[in-house]
């Protein structure tokens, strides 16, 4: 894992290219992202930074958590989070210190986490994009029913997992490989093309992307290629045909 930012999803825009493009991009504030707390092998086993984020009310921060924050002497946040990070890379970080948009550049990959929308609770078509019944020809009251669930007396049960009606939304969500678009360094803004996970307000994780890309290898055969058809022997003149003998005469028999 490497090191990322904490923030919020602003909203939705979209950004022209100076092709005339339109991209539809995500805006995401990652200001003030504060560090508590620097992880060692040495000390904790692991290497790892943790941050925060926002702001909380004193009233809010119980007494270990106010001892955890009054060490490093950061204001505490809403959000605390911790990132995997190599040794090397932590001897850059310092606590007490703010880490920005620098840490991203235009055109790279990122994956961004968040929690989805609540939607409550959903039908098995909307839920699972399940197909409706006909709602014709003797069909009655079931057409966006679920169809049968189980089995005969053996099993006589329903499997888990088994796709049915239940709560929609509200899961933590990740989309990975987001290419950011632009950075507002002065706002600690983010821009990334297409949508991610939650509404507006929502807090979000960005991070580098997991998934490495793919690289283009370029084939190391040659194309085939057919060969040229080989030059067709002339065919021998076919053999003059031998006349045929004439048949001998019967022998005429005494009486």
């Amino acid at each position: 894992m490497s090191l990322g930012l904490v923030g919020r999803k602003v909203g939705m825009t979209r950004v022209f290219t100076d092709d005339g493009d339109s991209l539809p991009v995500t805006v995401l504030e990652v200001a003030d992202n504060r560090v508590t707390q620097i992880k060692t092998p040495s000390t904790d086993g692991y290497s790892a930074v943790q941050v925060t984020y926002g702001k909380r009310r004193a009233s809010r921060v119980n007494k270990a958590a106010a001892g955890h924050l009054a060490k490093a002497a950061v204001e505490a946040g809403h959000v605390l989070r911790e990132f995997r990070i190599a040794e090397k890379d932590a001897e850059n970080l310092k606590i007490g210190g703010k880490i920005g948009v620098d840490i991203f550049k235009i055109g790279q990959k990122v994956d961004v986490s968040g929690t989805s929308q609540g939607k409550g609770f959903a039908g098995v078509i909307k839920r699972h994009h399940f197909s409706s019944n006909r709602a014709s020809h003797g069909n009655s009251l079931s057409t966006k029913k679920p169809g049968s669930t189980g089995q005969a007396q053996d099993p006589g049960r329903v499997f888990p997992g088994k796709r049915m009606a239940g709560h929609l939304g509200a899961a933590r969500r990740t989309v990975l490989n987001l290419e950011i678009v632009r950075i507002d360094t002065e706002r600690q803004l983010l821009m990334v093309k297409g949508a991610v996970p939650g509404s507006r307000g929502r807090d979000i994780v960005v991070k580098p992307t997991s998934r490495a890309a793919r690289p283009v290898v370029a084939s190391a055969k040659p194309a085939a290629t057919k060969p040229a058809p080989a030059a067709a022997a002339p065919k021998a003149a076919p053999a003059a045909a031998a006349p045929k003998a004439a048949p001998a005469p019967a022998a005429k028999g005494k009486a």
